[in-house]
């Protein structure tokens, strides 16, 4: 089955808490949270803001209707990198049978101004059952162990740089027999402009540089939650693909998400002119559609995880099996 397409032919009083440091010392740094940080302070600012949501928002969509399958209720939910509250307006979008399974939520990011860009009045049906606060990095969390009955991620945690750790601290601030629900963006997300930003700058430059992020692969984060402590994993994967006019206007869209390049060994400033219309040529002759549009595919990486406890189901051991899974195949 095609993977879901979005058409966007025709767009488009503050808490703060402080940090512990990480039980697991980040020993290798991708990112440079510093320029995220101010990203994603400025892409709040812009007028066009809240149109640029539509991704963020759809990857909610998809992660709180997992709550649909989980037949228990949750006093206190954590929402880690909330950026502009995507999963609380998720959560009022599926109505009461999912915000009854809600205690409270509270919605924690380092930046402030995403946190806070909409009003307490675009959640009013959450009301008293949901508070924001600040916190100063993602990476290292302020809260005592066993805080929560549930962590929710949506659209944050492919910035991070210490993945293992910040999983590790999730783990740890999780209730007995709690579950992390989590969707990142990984693998082959915007293939289409890394290959053709590659074939462009080749082409102009003689020469490549960093544009696009590395993410995490899927097979990858499966072997990270069994490291963190996490049972019962279920880790999957969907493709959304969005249509634009042009690469203009995707690149436009991606800093009003906050989403432009923060690796630490990128070119500094803003790619030439030559190279940008050598690539809208490339992308259109590699990945263009029919009626003129290209497509940008967005790989996201949804991962639940249990913390161990209770009466938690485990597998039996190796060589229990009283069935050859052989015979029934045959059958």
């Amino acid at each position: 089955m095609p993977p879901p397409r979005l058409n966007l032919l025709f767009p488009r009083g503050i808490q703060k808490r402080t940090a512990f440091t990480s039980p697991t010392p980040t020993s290798f740094q991708v990112f440079n949270r510093k320029t995220k940080f101010l990203q994603r302070e400025r892409a709040a600012l812009l007028p066009s803001s809240t149109q640029t949501d539509y991704l963020k928002d759809e990857v909610s969509l998809r992660l709180t209707d997992r709550l649909l399958d989980i037949k228990r209720h949750f006093p206190q939910v954590l929402d880690l990198g909330a950026n502009t509250c995507n999963i609380a307006r998720a959560l009022i979008s599926h109505g009461p049978d999912v915000l009854s399974k809600i205690g409270h939520l509270t919605c924690v990011d380092s930046s402030g101004a995403q946190l806070y860009r909409d009003p307490d009045s675009s959640f009013q049906q959450l009301k008293d059952k949901m508070t924001r606060e600040i916190i100063v990095d993602e990476e290292t969390l302020p809260f005592e162990k066993e805080s929560f009955d549930m962590v929710l991620s949506s659209m944050s945690l492919h910035w991070i740089n210490n993945l293992p750790g910040v999983l590790s601290q999730i783990n740890s601030i999780l209730k007995p027999d709690s579950p992390f629900i989590g969707a990142m963006l990984g693998g082959d997300t915007l293939f289409e402009l890394r290959t053709s930003l590659q074939l462009a700058e080749q082409e102009r430059r003689g020469g490549l540089s960093p544009h696009v992020s590395p993410l995490a692969d899927v097979r990858d984060v499966g072997g990270l939650l069994g490291k963190a402590g996490f049972k019962l994993l279920t880790v999957d994967v969907e493709d959304i693909v969005v249509d634009y006019p042009d690469t203009f206007c995707l690149m436009q869209d991606l800093q009003g998400m906050g989403e432009g390049n923060a690796v630490l060994g990128r070119e500094m400033g803003a790619i030439s002119r030559d190279v940008l219309l050598a690539n809208e040529g490339i992308y259109r002759e590699l990945h263009g559609n029919e009626d003129g549009s290209i497509p940008a595919t967005f790989r996201v990486i949804h991962m639940i995880g249990w913390k161990e406890g209770g009466e938690q189901p485990k597998p039996l051991k190796r060589g229990s099996g009283e069935v050859n899974l052989k015979d029934i195949l045959e059958q």
